[in-house]
């Protein structure tokens, strides 16, 4: 094909991003801009010039336009029933993550898209992003096991508080937001997850009943390795650490550092900020007959990293290279499961107050 033709469905902050990539790549044709409300679509299709069909009924754009592949970009409870369809009429598919509500929802569609023989890439932006490639890096220099620390809460008002509660009409912030960084736990290790807790708190009475906005888990891996996870969403949450990213093994630490980021005006609602490094602070325990260290502190700069467009490209680049030079996207695949397993498992802890075995 000289052209992939793509769909876009989901015209919000990651749709946007996506659809920005595919108008400036030569490798792919937008035939459709899908979103449910007018206004995101039509803002997204004049700022890409205005020239794009828009539509806003997915399986009205799939029949009209019939495309070489569809990008989902929308809310998690229709990842599944859009990805199924995309796939059953014989599209490749790139869907934000995660990548199903359900495990058995997400092994569905591995299977359907292994049987049509489709190309299906996940959106987890960390891995196609070279700072967060290099901290995955270093932290296997570390030794075993690893302590691994993270978090991204987010104080978010008004348009991006709208986003979130919409959100958690029907997943909560360390299912959504926690697939991510239980991958780079994952990645970190190389070990099997065995043992899955959580805590959590509802602090609003905003949110559909039952749903929780604040919540941390847990994970135990099968090398002694720990590593927990905690994101909050609303206009409640504290500005302060919001942004925790710190991994420590026998040999020394290393931390993501946003040096200069009060200094910039950061706010944690900021989708951009969400990606950032700024600099990698790599530190080692090795030390002299006086037990003084040895090394200093290793500052690695990662300033010209991708802007979050420039991510959203990245995947792209590699969504038509899995389709022209049909990669196997089998191990991808597995780990967007894997990654979701983990975090429903903890949804689980969380409302039944007790551990998950794996």
């Amino acid at each position: 094909m000289s052209r992939i033709r793509v769909l876009v469905v989901g015209c919000g902050n990651m749709g946007a991003s996506h659809a920005r990539a595919y108008h400036a790549m030569d490798g792919f044709e937008i035939v459709g801009l899908v979103s449910r409300g007018a206004g995101s679509r039509d803002a997204l299709n004049q700022e890409l010039g205005g020239g794009y069909a828009t539509f806003g009924d997915f399986e009205a754009a799939l029949s009209e336009t019939r495309p070489d592949a569809v990008s989902i970009n929308t809310y998690p409870g229709t990842h599944h029933e859009y990805a199924r369809k995309a796939l059953e009429a014989g599209c490749h598919l790139f869907v934000e993550k995660p990548l199903a509500e359900t495990v058995n929802q997400a092994s569905e569609i591995v299977d359907l898209a292994a049987a049509k023989g489709r190309k299906v890439v996940v959106g987890y932006i960390l891995r196609v992003h070279p700072a967060w490639t290099k901290f995955i890096e270093v932290a296997r220099e570390l030794g075993k096991p690893l302590v691994m620390r993270m978090n991204l809460n987010q104080q978010s008002r008004g348009k991006d508080w709208r986003t979130h509660k919409a959100l958690m009409d029907t997943i909560s912030p360390i299912v959504d937001c926690g697939v991510h960084y239980v991958d780079v736990m994952c990645q970190m290790t190389r070990s099997k997850p065995v043992r899955v807790s959580a805590i959590g708190a509802r602090l609003t009475d905003e949110l559909v009943e039952g749903m929780y906005n604040y919540g941390q888990l847990q994970v135990s891996f099968e090398d002694g390795s720990v590593g927990w996870y905690e994101a909050g969403w609303g206009p409640m949450m504290s500005e302060v650490a919001y942004f925790v990213k710190d991994v420590i093994g026998p040999r020394g630490c290393v931390s993501i550092v946003d040096r200069g980021g009060e200094e910039r005006g950061t706010e944690s609602a900021d989708v951009d900020s969400h990606t950032k490094t700024n600099t990698l602070r790599v530190h080692w325990q090795d030390r002299d007959a006086e037990d003084d260290f040895t090394r200093p502190d290793e500052w690695v700069d990662t300033t010209d990293e991708p802007d979050h467009d420039g991510l959203c490209r990245r995947e792209q680049e590699l969504f038509e290279r899995a389709i022209r030079e049909d990669l196997d996207m089998g191990e991808h695949l597995a780990d967007a499961v894997n990654s979701l397993r983990i975090v429903l498992a903890a949804d689980e802890a969380f409302r039944t107050g007790r551990s998950i075995e794996l």
